[in-house]
């Protein structure tokens, strides 16, 4: 480009010189005047027409390219503003189905094609419709029409022209997205960027459905071994009580000792009472413990009411205006309320208390919590260690599930205290202006 930069300045220099050499020579002895100078002239248009020529297609030239990638550039920019549309789209939806039928919807729309399918592979390797868009006579979710691949979803005439694109998930290839066309035509170069971006987001997708679902599996394992530590900890060993109970009763009765198998009675009714309790306790324990709105501390303090009439043991809730109007992640809330009512339990069960207290406060963005009894306790914190719990465990567990600390201590004047630190991380805090 540089050279020839300089040939379009030095020719014609070059040119003009050689003119006036013949010019001044050998034309003016040739040809009388005029002419010499009409040959002068003639020979400087047949040049300067030259150059023109050969100048003029040169910019001819540079301007359909510079008009090709304008072009270009122009067909980029809408489909990255098509693509952007689709995706805010797409963001909005929430199910998966709607959101693999609109990738399907702007696939076939943004293309021009006729038909456009997305399939997902099952566990079996067979490839299934999960999404289609396009006329439903040309479309066969069974895989009726000839074919041994793909092609046998779509009718043959509507795949005259076919492009694929994979969906990967980890390396993993989990199905694609076919569009096909009635007509032989080519795929341009960010045709097939938009399918394969389009075909991203529907492995996203189903990734996302995927993780959600095993979350929610993972929610029902977790609820499950709950109700097992409980049961196991509560139910069980009661029932065994009172299975035990009973057959000495019977043979209390059996060797007329009356007074003797009142008592027992009457610690078998304890152990009823008891045993109902932990009953109603389970139950509750299956709703969701926070009812989204009332707020972690309004909460407590209905089940500490319920609590105590079931109990008889008064139990005191306390929080701050910081710590009430604290707003925490809804699993964090949660953790935090399973962990109160199982140290509330552990109070019924273990302490012989007869009050209790639950107090919440803000200290440095961070929600303390302290539960607190007036029974006996005892000299040696129940480490895990120690006393190897099922309740005892389970808060821990919680509380390492949401980032907290949490530490037992037996104070000087008697009974238990539980305290459960969350850290700022984990709070997220309402307009109130809390730090």
């Amino acid at each position: 480009m540089r050279g020839l930069r300089w040939l379009s300045v030095v020719a014609p220099v070059v040119a003009v010189a050689l003119i006036e050499l013949l010019s001044d020579g050998l034309l003016d002895a040739m040809f009388p005047f005029p002419l010499d100078t009409v040959l002068v002239v003639g020979l400087v248009a047949i040049l300067a027409w030259g150059f023109s020529t050969v100048a003029f297609r040169r910019i001819d030239l540079l301007s359909a390219e510079l008009r090709a990638r304008n072009a270009d550039l122009e067909r980029r920019e809408a489909s990255a503003r098509a693509l952007h549309r689709v995706s805010v789209a797409i963001a909005a939806l929430d199910d998966l189905d709607e959101i693999l039928g609109a990738i399907v919807d702007q696939a076939r729309e943004r293309l021009g094609v006729d038909v456009a399918l997305l399939l997902t592979y099952g566990p079996d390797g067979e490839a299934y419709v999960a999404a289609r868009s396009g006329p439903d006579a040309g479309i066969d979710p069974a895989g009726g029409f000839p074919g041994s691949d793909v092609s046998r979803f779509v009718r043959p005439d509507l795949a005259t022209a076919r492009l694929d694109v994979p969906l990967q998930r980890a390396g993993e290839t989990i199905g694609l997205v076919m569009v096909g066309s009635r007509v032989e035509r080519g795929f341009e170069v960010d045709e097939v960027e938009m399918l394969s971006s389009l075909a991203n987001q529907a492995a996203i997708a189903i990734e996302n459905a995927r993780l959600q679902a095993r979350l929610r599996e993972l929610a029902v394992v977790a609820e499950r071994e709950r109700i097992a530590r409980e049961m196991h900890d509560g139910l069980a060993q009661v029932l065994g009580y009172v299975n035990t109970k009973s057959q000495a009763i019977e043979e209390l009765l059996v060797a007329g000792r009356t007074d003797e198998a009142r008592g027992q009675l009457a610690e078998l009714a304890a152990a009823a009472r008891s045993i109902y309790v932990d009953v109603r306790e389970a139950i509750l324990g299956l709703r969701s413990p926070v009812i989204p709105g009332v707020g972690l501390v309004a909460a407590v303090e209905d089940y500490a009411a319920r609590f105590t009439e079931a109990s008889k043991i008064a139990v005191h809730v306390e929080a701050a205006g910081e710590a009430r109007r604290l707003d925490l992640a809804p699993d964090v809330e949660a953790q935090v309320f399973r962990i109160v009512q199982e140290a509330l339990t552990n109070v019924r069960k273990h302490s012989g208390a007869a009050r209790a207290e639950v107090g919440f406060a803000v200290r440095d963005g961070r929600l303390e919590v302290v539960i607190s009894d007036d029974g006996h306790g005892t000299d040696v914190p129940p480490a895990a260690a120690d006393r190897p719990r099922y309740g005892l465990r389970a808060m821990r567990e919680r509380a390492a599930s949401i980032g907290a600390t949490i530490d037992w201590t037996s104070p000087p004047d008697g009974g238990w205290q539980v305290s459960l630190a969350v850290l700022p991380a984990t709070t997220v805090v309402a307009a109130s202006g809390v730090p």
